[in-house]
Parts: structure tokens; C-alpha cells; sequence
């Protein structure tokens, strides 16, 4: 499928997704909401896709909302809401929910949705350069797409409050430091280096990986009983897999295994 606003490209079992507005910084209008959304259903729907990679092109990951796409009138009451029910809210539970590893890769600045979007990611990588701004209190909102819930949860109320009251960029260090990135990659060798870990990834048993997101997410809204419940329940989805038998096989003949995603 042919878009305007993103660009799609299979390597292999890997699906990278590159947000493609360099010009507005990748900043979402309402065609890339729409391209995007048709994009993660089509590889939730591709049996041959193990692995998402999520960037964008030029200098930015994603810089947010693009406020110029709609003419603003001062005057307005405008129910800024509306857009977070229509796009913002469904694409970060459908990265959530996909039953294969997303991996957001923030090759620049990641600032408003955008850097909440970045933070959706299963594992979230970052060039020395890439920066993440709560950028909201600048427009007098509150972060959204999921930030609120995100940032308190990784870095405890108060630095959540900082971050987000005072707009203040965090540098790929100090985002890694924090917990907000898993790895963060030299500029020169970024994306060589996210589609290392990706290939890794793309190569393991994906049905056991997707579980794996599912019981970490139930965490935050279970209890302890709850959650064995649910690691019982899941272990014997993934024990019924062939890629289990592979595994096992593979370690009693003291070989790779070659996990096929099933």
C-alpha cells in the first residue's frame, strides 16, 4: 500500500514505519493518523511481520500535534479533546495491544504527543542527539497520548510533574538514566544499530514475546494472585506453541533454536 505521510518498508520479519512530514518535523495531521492507523492494522494482520520499528525522517521523531493544519481563532472554545478520542488514545492502545514488540526508534527530538507516542514503544531507543520535551504547558494543555499515566509510572510523581509543568527537554542520557530508553546509539550508526536489536528480536519466539507484553501491562491493575493467575493462564498458551517445542528441542540438542514466530 502506497501513503503520503509515512513511509513502509519490509525486511524480512521486520516492519519500519518512518513518520515522513521532515518539513513540519513529523508533526501528525489527520491523513497520518489515518495512514498510520491502516498501516499497524495491516501488520497486525501479517502473520510474516514478527517486529515493528516506529522512526522518523530528518531531524525529528515527531514533534507532536501539527497546530497549523487547522485554522485557530482565538475565540473559539475548540474541544481540544476531540482529537485525543478519534486518534491519539486509539493509536497508542493499538501500539500497546499489538501482539508482536514494537520498537520506537527516536532518531531526534520526540516533543509533545510525540514523545509519548515514542514512550508507547515495548523498547524504546534513542540517538545521542534525540531529546524529549513535554512541550504542552507551552500551549497551556496537559501531556496526553498517554503521558501522564507513562511518565508517573517511570519516573514517580514528582520528576512527572517537573518534566511536564516546566517543559524542560531531556537529553538521550538522562532520558536512559531515568528509565525512559532502553538504549541509546551513536547518531552515525543509529539505525544500523536499531535494526540490529530488531533482527534479534524478529528471530525470537514472537507468540512468547507478545504474552510476555501482555502480562507486564496487566501488572499496574493486578494483583499479586491476579497476576499468577495470568502468568498460568499464558504459559499455557505458550507452551502449546511450536516455537516452545523448538526451544526445547533446540536446548536438548545443544543447538540454536530456529523459532518461526508460531
Amino acid at each position: 500500500m502506497s501513503y503520503n505521510s509515512i513511509l513502509v518498508e519490509q525486511k524480512n520479519a521486520i516492519c519500519v514505519i518512518t513518520l515522513n512530514r521532515p518539513d513540519k518535523l513529523n508533526s501528525f495531521n489527520t491523513e497520518m493518523h489515518r495512514e498510520l492507523a491502516a498501516e499497524l492494522n495491516r501488520v497486525a494482520a501479517d502473520p510474516h511481520c514478527r517486529v515493528v520499528v516506529i522512526t522518523g525522517a530528518g531531524r525529528a521523531f515527531c514533534a507532536g500535534q501539527d497546530l497549523s493544519e487547522k485554522k485557530f481563532n482565538p475565540n473559539d472554545a475548540p474541544d481540544v479533546g476531540k482529537s485525543l478520542d478519534e486518534y491519539y488514545n486509539p493509536l497508542v492502545k493499538r501500539l500497546r495491544g499489538l501482539s508482536i514488540p514494537v520498537i520506537t526508534a527516536v532518531n531526534g527530538v520526540a516533543a509533545g504527543a510525540g514523545a509519548n507516542i515514542a514512550l508507547t514503544g515495548d523498547i524504546v531507543v534513542a540517538a545521542k542527539s534525540a531529546r524529549f520535551i513535554q512541550a504542552f504547558s507551552r500551549i497551556g494543555l496537559i501531556p496526553d497520548a498517554g503521558g501522564t499515566y507513562i511518565l508517573t509510572h517511570k519516573l514517580g510523581e514528582m520528576r512527572a510533574k517537573a518534566v511536564s509543568m516546566l517543559a524542560t527537554p531531556i537529553s538521550a542520557k538522562r532520558a536512559k538514566k531515568w528509565g525512559l530508553v532502553w538504549q541509546v546509539f551513536d547518531d552515525d550508526t543509529f539505525m544500523d544499530d536499531v535494526m540490529a536489536l530488531a533482527t534479534q528480536m524478529s528471530q525470537q519466539a514472537t507468540v512468547a514475546l507478545g504474552l510476555t507484553k501482555q502480562a507486564i501491562h496487566a501488572v499496574s491493575s493486578n494483583s499479586y494472585d491476579q497476576q499468577l493467575d495470568l502468568e498460568r493462564r499464558l504459559q499455557g498458551e505458550a507452551g502449546r506453541t511450536d516455537d516452545y517445542r523448538e526451544g526445547v528441542t533446540a536446548f536438548k540438542e545443544k543447538r540454536d533454536a530456529r523459532f518461526t514466530g508460531s
